[in-house]
């Protein structure tokens, strides 16, 4: 749930501004070309991702930031990062010799010649 909440530009832009602080649903509205319903909708993704939380201050119904799952996501990430950069260095090795390989060949040619 926390990459399907990610994968929207709009999310990602909404918890950039979170980061900054707690923010009413009206004032996260104000910088999107759509209304405040449609905001409302994205917020409910990212509370069901448990990207962020609201609280309850007199009439305001403030939106925060929930760090956890962003963390779990990184975890993640951070695994595969390892995995591919080893493979990256075992390429990077297999690239190397058949480079060698290539020029005793090359060289081996002009010889002939």
């Amino acid at each position: 749930m926390t990459f399907a909440a990610l994968a929207n530009p709009t999310r990602r832009a909404i918890l950039e501004r979170l980061a900054a602080g707690e923010v009413s649903v009206s004032e996260l509205s104000e910088p999107f070309s759509m209304s405040q319903p449609a905001v409302s909708r994205h917020l409910k993704v990212l509370e069901r991702a448990g990207l962020i939380s609201s609280g309850s201050d007199a009439q305001r119904r403030p939106r925060k930031l929930e760090a956890r799952p962003l963390a779990e996501a990184t975890a993640w990430l951070e695994a595969y990062r390892k995995y591919w950069e080893a493979s990256f260095v075992l390429l990077d090795g297999l690239l190397g010799e058949l480079k060698g390989v290539t020029k005793k060949r090359n060289r081996s040619a002009t010889n002939l010649r």
